[in-house]
């Protein structure tokens, strides 16, 4: 994946918060357990669960000037 400084974490971890919130929302009670497992992942556990979820990290690249 590259460097992981070079994705904006931050907006990764948001996307991924609200990703669970819906399916929590939705009567998906088990998300409330990855919601958790978001909220306190390292950078690297973040990306790896984004992965599994199916989201492009392109799509959070910090590009350098």
């Amino acid at each position: 994946i590259g460097d992981v400084m070079n994705i904006d974490i931050e907006k990764l971890r948001s996307d991924l918060i609200d990703y669970f919130g819906t399916a929590m929302a939705s009567g998906f009670g088990m998300a409330v357990m990855d919601l958790s497992r978001v909220e306190r992942a390292s950078d690297e556990e973040l990306i790896n669960i984004a992965l599994d979820c199916g989201f492009d990290l392109n799509d959070y690249v910090v590009l350098s000037r």
